[in-house]
């Protein structure tokens, strides 16, 4: 067997399912407010907000704070740098359901 198993190119950044599932709701949307993130994903203010911090530090998300009227509003979106990794993971995570073989 040549080549190495395509999940050792897999992100563990964006393997995490709360982060994967994040990162699949902003890929879809130009951005997202924190609010519309946590319902879709179905988490908790503290396990976005952890989570957040974590796509952030990779340089996955971009993140606005502002507000409208009086309330605060987080707004996220996806990096150019995130996206081209969540496009790149889930072409390796289709890499390896197609059930190819290193070196195929």
């Amino acid at each position: 067997m040549s080549g190495e198993h395509p999940r050792l190119r897999l992100s563990d950044t964006l393997h995490q399912p709360v982060r994967f599932s994040m990162t699949a709701a902003l890929a879809a949307a130009e951005q997202l407010d924190f609010r519309d993130l946590r319902d879709a994903v179905q988490v908790s203010d503290s396990t976005l907000s952890k989570q957040i911090a974590i796509l952030e530090d990779a340089g996955y998300v971009t993140v606005k704070k502002g507000f409208v009227g009086k309330r605060p509003r987080t707004s996220l979106a996806l990096s150019t740098e995130g996206r081209a990794a969540w496009h790149e993971h889930l072409s390796v995570l289709r890499e390896i359901a197609s059930g190819a073989t290193p070196g195929d």
